[in-house]
């Protein structure tokens, strides 16, 4: 299977994701969890059938020491008992900010708030950024029909 465009060969697709990875150095950065940030990525990936950053991110979140328990529940992270209120709050976040356009008000209060509980002003924007980021990855990859798989963890640096 190929990909539609060669997001990674194309001068234009080189320029475009530039800024677009080097937005997410502040973010890898900040004082949100890393596994969060694994975690939060994968959920919106597979909510948005991107198998490219499916495969990408669980296989980063193996390699950084991830359970397998936990990355085999992400998809089903409110009957799991492995993720700590935190993560569940950033999961929900997550699922309600790349499901807007299924839900008329958007992010609820409730999640919202529940999200401020674990989390400070600097983790939360971290989070509304990361999830905007991946959000875009997966909508990139999904048009393109990326091809998913053969990701090896830590294949772009």
């Amino acid at each position: 299977m190929d990909a539609r465009l060669n997001l990674f060969g194309n001068p234009v697709a080189a320029r475009f994701l530039g800024p677009i990875v080097a937005a997410g150095k502040p973010i890898a950065g900040s004082t949100l969890p890393a596994a969060t940030q694994e975690l939060v990525k994968i959920r919106a990936s597979q909510i948005n059938g991107c198998g490219f950053c499916t495969d990408m991110h669980t296989k980063e979140a193996a390699h950084a020491g991830e359970t397998p328990t936990r990355l085999h529940l992400v998809a089903a992270w409110r009957e799991a008992t492995v993720f700590s209120d935190a993560e569940r709050a950033a999961l929900e976040l997550a699922e309600q900010g790349t499901r807007i356009a299924d839900a008329a008000g958007g992010v609820t209060d409730e999640a919202w708030e529940n999200a401020a509980k674990h989390y400070d002003e600097d983790q939360l924007t971290a989070l509304v950024s990361l999830i905007a980021l991946i959000n875009a990855f997966n909508r990139l990859n999904v048009m393109v029909k990326q091809p998913a798989g053969d990701y090896q963890p830590g294949q772009f640096g």
